[in-house]
């Protein structure tokens, strides 16, 4: 109950708005156009309450971790809303996510690439997708090496139900970070690598890195989809989860 009264005091519009003038302010530092970049309000474990004042505040982005709660929450809202999963992804919860998701953030294996597009073919869309990458190398970390990327690119020709529109990374937890400027331009690079081979089914349009630590420097560093939940929706609570 405690958590719910100090959820009632967050203010999400207001800090919504905060956020986009942060990422404005790094794109006119960077020589960017703002509109390149999307916040994506994660909103995993946070009520429908709150995604729903998000909403009315003009936020049509968010992300969920969790399949079931993401199609609850698709069932229950407004259906002009673009849930991103960004979690990561058992096979057998793809089911409850490819209805809803206009992209899945962390695809990091084949077998689970297969069960995507099982599940795509069957509703006759096409997914887009993004490889997630553990561009630091962190073992407690999901995602391929940066030197499973282009290997993972070439076999897009086998899946006509998905279409890779580029990388996802979660950098470390840092105080300062400046220290994650690294590793979010070695993704770039990698995703410039990537792009350059002009593989079939693989546009490589979307970068996805920066969360509410650092997502300044990683629009500096070339961000086009931001992820941001504590600076939108307050610390969570997953002692219930």
């Amino acid at each position: 109950m405690e958590l719910q009264k100090n959820e009632d005091k967050i203010d999400v519009c207001a800090n919504a708005a905060h956020i986009r003038e942060r990422i404005d302010a790094a794109c006119l530092r960077s020589g960017r156009n703002s509109s390149e970049v999307t916040l994506v309000a994660v909103s995993k474990t946070k009520p429908e309450e709150m995604v729903l004042k998000a909403y009315q505040g003009g936020t049509r982005d968010f992300g969920e971790n969790y399949a079931q709660e993401m199609r609850t929450k698709a069932e229950d809202l407004p259906k002009d809303i673009r849930w991103h999963f960004i979690g990561h992804l058992q096979k057998n919860k793809v089911k409850y996510v490819v209805p809803h998701a206009c992209m899945i953030h962390a695809v990091d294996s084949l077998p689970l690439a297969e069960e995507i597009e099982k599940e795509a073919a069957k509703r006759s869309i096409v997914m887009p997708i993004l490889l997630e990458v553990n561009i630091a190398g962190e073992d407690t970390k999901f995602g391929l090496a940066a030197d499973g990327v282009l290997p993972f690119a070439s076999e897009m020709k086998n899946f006509p139900h998905l279409r890779l529109e580029g990388l996802m990374t979660s950098a470390p937890y840092v105080t300062d970070p400046e220290q994650n400027r690294v590793h979010f331009r070695n993704l770039r690079q990698l995703f410039i690598d990537i792009k350059s081979k002009n593989i079939d089914n693989v546009p490589m349009n979307a970068l996805s890195m920066g969360m509410t630590g650092d997502f300044e420097v990683a629009v500096e560093e070339g961000a086009t989809l931001v992820r941001v939940g504590t600076g939108i929706f307050g610390a969570r609570d997953y002692g219930t989860r």
